[in-house]
């Protein structure tokens, strides 16, 4: 056994701040590594010691195995934890670790290379004894075998990178039709995110459960299971919410997974953390394997919460040569555990990634509830990472106490500086589907619309209360770069979140606003303001609430209810009204496709163009039928969020 005493964090984010805690609790000097994007990021600053390894690129650093094998060495480290995603599955890496005479914080390269091509791993399994479900992972790539295959498993059919994970290179094809379309575009993700386009396919199951299993094995050949995880609520085949245990898995088939699980492991002489995924189907009781992460999962804090354990000091002891120091007969699982993830996304607008500086973020301190994040107020969210902003996670005796505890937590969350998921998750949390333990991997698909769909913000009381945001309180009477000189009245347009342009009129009367659209009219009285927060009465009610400003954006935070607008104009934004005329970047990003030229007839649904963000490609349809007209950017154009890209006119 050889005790670690200087750690390397071979990630960033959310998960790099994660080990650095225990690690450090541990009496573990940390070193960090980080790009050119992330040289103040809150990983670099929580650490010891901190390398620059190169350029925003995960090609330029985080996944370039020289320079963090070359940053170990430099600063003295006697081990590497490579956190999840990046270099996380890359046996090459592990070896490479090994060669250079440091201790991988993960299982054996081997056990990463058996694991990490899905077809190969799935053959094991079968040879195993492990439930798979039927589907195709032959050598033979061609589009021939693939449309012959999928044909024979029968549509629903679905379409997976094989060197892939976290929902990227996947695609669901309902039928023949939709074939060719999906597996361009999986094979081009796969490819792009992982160097691999390989694929393979399944049975779409309906109703489909997705539960996975936490396994811990030794170097001695002693391996346990710390029960399962139901991470069924899903959005682009990416996971939402998190939960242990599952609210449909029988202490019976709990057993069963949890030793089917640790077959799979002992099947490639597993060492450390890892989770055995699985597809459970309700019909049926039966479940199926579907792969194996070789590494720390996302959602392992929902683990911790109901077994009490550490699984990043387990790691830790595994690596330094420790037997487990439980039997599996010691493993019982306390009460419940759910974890919601908290990203910098628009919901509405197909889930798009957003970039830039985080104005606001403050988190509730409450009993039960655990937040795990990467970033802090003043920290900037880039283009070229996963958007993820924290994981909010809550421990109560029931399922439902832990929902609840959960909810509460996220309304009393903070965000401003981007748009964000927050309101989502509290509406998945509140479904009545999911309350009940019902929602399959397809829920949020099938009920996209009314999850995410959002609360209109309090009416006329609101618009008051933006206005109140927007006047300098309370020396100035008027609106912020609006310039008017009338001293009662001042017009009030914004744009809000859905595209809406809305119109009102703002009165003041000393400390009192009155907004009026339409019919709909309130008043409030302005009480205090800073710079961050408005403190009012309504209807006699005292209220605060929390806002951020600048030259583009105000966002308002109150009694439950979160807003962003843009556009502070006396009139209109120059293309309202343009409607679906202006096709839009919906996210920074690289256009990877423009497929239509000027003159170019469309029909609504057709793909105009191809966008790639956070290495996800996210396809801009027509809205409605038309003409192009004008085509202002190209393949390999980098753009901003809301950039004018095709101009489209009404056929004649």
């Amino acid at each position: 056994m050889a005790r670690i005493r200087k750690l390397l964090i071979a990630n960033r984010g959310e998960i790099a701040c994660r080990v650095i805690r225990t690690a450090q609790a541990r009496g573990i000097a940390c070193i960090a590594v980080f790009s050119d994007a992330d040289a103040s990021a809150l990983h670099v600053r929580m650490a010891d010691e901190a390398v620059h390894i190169g350029g925003p690129e995960p090609g330029e650093s985080y996944l370039n195995i020289d320079r963090v094998i070359d940053a170990a060495r430099r600063c003295g480290a006697d081990a590497v934890h490579p956190g999840y995603g990046f270099l996380s599955e890359r046996a090459d890496f592990a070896r490479a670790c090994a060669e250079a005479g440091l201790v991988f914080v993960g299982p054996p390269a081997d056990a990463i290379a058996a694991m990490g091509d899905k077809r190969q791993a799935k053959r094991r399994m079968i040879a195993a004894g492990v439930p798979c479900i039927p589907g195709y992972q032959g050598d033979d790539q061609s589009e021939g075998v693939l449309v012959a295959e999928a044909e024979k498993i029968g549509f629903p059919v679905m379409v997976k990178a094989s060197a892939g994970g976290g929902g990227r290179g996947m695609r669901i094809v309902q039928n023949k039709d939709d074939w060719e379309e999906a597996v361009i575009s999986a094979r081009k993700e796969a490819e792009s995110a992982f160097g691999d386009g390989t694929l393979l396919l399944e049975r779409a199951v309906a109703g489909a459960r997705h539960v996975e299993v936490q396994v811990f094995a030794d170097a001695q050949g002693h391996c346990i299971h710390l029960g399962e995880r139901d991470c069924s609520l899903q959005r682009r085949n990416q996971k939402v919410i998190e939960e242990a245990p599952s609210p449909v898995i029988s202490a019976e088939k709990r057993a069963e997974m949890g030793a089917a699980a640790v077959k799979a492991a002992a099947a490639v002489g597993y060492q450390g953390a890892g989770t055995v995924e699985f597809l459970y189907d309700p019909a049926r009781d039966e479940f199926y394997f579907l792969e194996m992460n070789t590494r720390l999962q996302v959602e392992h804090p929902v683990t911790e919460m109901v077994t009490g354990r550490d699984l990043v000091a387990m790691q830790l002891d595994v690596a330094e040569g420790k037997p487990l120091a439980l039997t599996q007969a010691e493993i019982c699982l306390d009460g419940w555990a759910v974890e919601a993830r908290l990203y910098a996304e628009d919901p509405a607008q197909g889930f798009t990634p957003h970039s830039g500086e985080i104005a606001l973020l403050e988190f509730p301190q409450r009993e039960g509830v655990r937040i795990d994040r990467g970033v802090a107020a003043g920290d900037r969210v880039t283009t070229f990472y996963d958007p993820m902003i924290a994981k909010v996670i809550a421990h109560g005796a029931t399922r439902d106490e832990a929902r609840a505890k959960l909810a509460n937590a996220l309304r009393g969350t903070r965000l401003f500086g981007l748009a964000h998921n927050r309101d989502f998750l509290v509406s998945l949390l509140e479904d009545e589907t999911f309350a009940k333990g019902g929602a399959d991997t397809g829920y949020i698909e099938r009920h996209l619309d009314r999850l995410a769909k959002r609360a209109a913000p309090g009416g006329a009381a609101f618009l008051a209360l933006a206005g109140a945001a927007l006047i300098d309180w309370p020396a100035d009477d008027h609106l912020i770069g609006w310039g008017s000189n009338r001293r009662n009245g001042f017009p009030l347009h914004l744009v809000n979140t859905g595209g809406e342009i809305i119109k009102a009129e703002i009165a003041l009367d000393g400390a009192r606003l009155t907004a009026r659209r339409g019919e709909d009219e309130a008043t409030i009285e302005v009480l205090a303001k800073t710079a961050r927060l408005i403190r009012f009465r309504h209807e006699g009610r005292i209220i605060e609430a929390r806002y951020a400003r600048n030259a583009y954006h105000l966002e308002i935070d109150c009694a439950g209810y979160w807003e962003r607008y843009t556009d502070f104009t006396l009139a209109p934004a120059d293309e309202a009204g343009a409607g679906d005329a202006v096709v839009k970047a919906p996210m920074a990003g690289l256009v990877t496709s423009m497929r239509v030229i000027p003159g170019d007839p469309v029909a609504k649904g057709t793909t105009l163009a191809t966008i790639e963000a956070m290495k996800m490609e996210h396809q801009l349809k027509a809205t409605r039928d038309g003409v192009v007209a004008e085509v202002l950017a190209k393949e390999g154009d980098q753009v901003a969020g809301r950039a004018r890209l095709i101009v489209l006119e009404a056929e004649e």
